[in-house]
């Protein structure tokens, strides 16, 4: 966000810099971004003592109906699933109601912003969240 890339787009940048910057340059970016914990996509983020950041959730797929939640991570980094994800507002950090979950491996239907979202199955198992 800070340098202007999509939210689909910081991940390939991203594996592309992790091993050929210097320890330094590291942390004058960790520094500017304000030593973030986890990435755009919820996925810690080793500190310098190598301890990595515990963040517990559940897969959308697993919540009860009328439950109200945070999406704090997003498993999957295919880029059309993060732009699909993107266009509806689903990042780390929405709130959001699921309305229905249709059974044997249906979609999910999600209140987000005032509007309804349907995740397939298999996408909703991607999405970690918390309650609220």
């Amino acid at each position: 966000q800070a340098l202007g890339y999509g939210w689909h787009e910081v991940h390939d940048e991203a594996e592309r810099l992790e091993h050929h910057i210097s320890e330094a340059f590291e942390e004058r970016i960790a520094e500017l971004l304000g030593h973030p914990t986890h990435d755009p996509h919820g996925d810690p983020i080793p500190q310098r003592d190598g301890s990595i950041p515990d963040r517990p959730g559940q897969p959308l797929s697993e919540v009860a109906v009328g439950a109200t939640v945070e999406i704090i991570r997003i498993t999957k980094q295919e880029r059309e699933v993060l732009r699909y994800l993107a266009e509806h507002n689903l990042r780390p950090g929405t709130v959001a109601t699921v309305l229905a979950r249709e059974p044997f491996a249906g979609p999910v239907l999600l209140q987000c912003e005032q509007r309804a979202v349907s995740l397939s199955s298999l996408l909703a198992e991607a999405v970690i969240v918390t309650a609220t």
